[in-house]
Parts: C-alpha cells; structure tokens; sequence
C-alpha cells in the first residue's frame, strides 16, 4: 500500500513540475514578442529579435521593463547636480533639476546665429517630428543660448515662435555667462565669441535620461539621426 502511496506522490510531482514549465515557456513565450519603436507597422510583432523590415532600427521587447523608474537620489553624473539658475522662454527662474522626469534633448545655440545654429534647429525638428506621440509627451526639447547677454527670455520667446517651437515640448533657456561655461563644460560643447554677435561652437545634441544622465551625443549637422532617435526612445517610458 505504501508502494502506490509513493508511486502516487511521485506521479504528483512530476506532473506538478510539467505543469510548471510549462507555465514558464508560455511566460518566455510572452517575453519574446517583439515590436519596432518607430511603430512602422501598426503594431505588428515579432517572435525573434531583429530590426524593423521599414527603418532598419532594432525591434525592441513589448515586455521591457522602463529603465525610467524615477529615483529621489541623484548619481554624480547626474546634469541635476549643478545648482546654477535659469530663465526660460516664459520668464519663469528655474534649475536643471526642476526639468527632471523627463528625457531631455540639449543643443547649445544662439538666436543671431546666421549659419550652424538654424542648422542645429532643422535635426532637432526633424528628430522631433518622429518621435511617437505617447513617447513625446515624455520628453523635453531644450534650447541653451551661448549667448545670454543677447538672448534675454523676451529674445528666446520671440525665437521660438518665428521657429513654431513654443509648444509645450520646447523649452529655451538663458543663464549667466559662467552658468552657460560650467553646462558647456559637461556637455564637452567648446565656443568662442568672435565678436559682439558672433560665436563659434560644436554642433552637438545630447540625450539625457529622466535622472538627468548622459546617454547618448550627436555630433555635426545634417548627420544620420537614427542613432540619437534610437537613444531616445530607448530611455523613454
């Protein structure tokens, strides 16, 4: 009798560990579904990993846990620690801590800027414009001037109307002369003004996560943005 006891409890188990495996390929299964970010398809998935047929960018799991998860701490890479103060657009005084919770796409700018800077406006509109409405709402486009003795926030307003950019993703930014050095130093942008007007600088846009890290730069004008939309989306919830 004790014999068919065990052979019982044994038959139990294993069909118990079956049932569970089960469970687990069928969880695994869930896991491997897999979607362009550029939604290129109207939400066609993928079984195995791979890159979109349309685009050509990496498709990406729909089971992704967001890497956004806001944290009250700041790590030491974080922009968020630079405690300098800014004027926007609106007039209104803000740090670059206030900006947190948001992906944000930098570039340094000045408004007189006749040649790289209208340039620099043209890739950051052309990335914004295919950004996924659901990710947008997510991400901040913000405009710092190398130039602040010139680009007061009344300038900046102007200038982000004449350029269809004073909706709500926009944010432009004046700060003071050593403010604007400090932030050009970590975001590695070297200028030089060559005259009252007139400045030189790299042309670069910087990708930031929701905690304010660098996640990703784009150097030069007109280039491939694949890489810097990808970056986007990527740290974006």
């Amino acid at each position: 009798m004790k014999t068919y006891k065990y052979l019982f409890l044994m038959l139990f188990a294993i069909f118990a560990l079956q049932s569970c495996n089960s469970n687990k390929k069928t969880n695994e299964n869930i896991d491997l579904a897999y979607q362009c970010p550029m939604q290129c398809e109207n939400g066609k998935t993928y079984r195995e990993p791979g890159s979109c047929p349309i685009c050509k960018m990496d498709l990406e799991p729909l089971t992704q846990i967001s890497k956004n998860v806001l944290s009250d701490d700041i790590s030491e890479e974080s922009i968020f620690n630079l405690t300098s103060q800014w004027h926007t657009e609106e007039g209104n005084v803000i740090e670059l801590k206030d900006l947190k919770g948001k992906t944000l796409v930098m570039v340094m700018i000045y408004t007189s800027c006749k040649a790289a800077c209208p340039r620099l406006v043209s890739d950051i509109r052309n990335i914004e414009a295919v950004i996924p409405d659901e990710k947008l709402k997510n991400i901040q486009f913000v405009f710092v001037s190398i130039d602040p003795e010139t680009d007061t926030s009344e300038r900046l307003k102007a200038f982000a109307k004449e350029n269809y950019m004073d909706e709500e993703q926009w944010t432009f930014l004046q700060g003071t002369k050593s403010g604007v050095r400090e932030f050009a130093n970590v975001l590695s942008v070297k200028y030089k003004e060559i005259s009252p007007i007139d400045f030189s600088h790299s042309n670069i846009i910087s990708v930031f996560n929701a905690q304010g890290e660098l996640k990703y730069q784009q150097e030069g004008l007109g280039v491939d943005n694949a890489g810097t939309v990808a970056s986007i989306l990527d740290v974006t919830p």
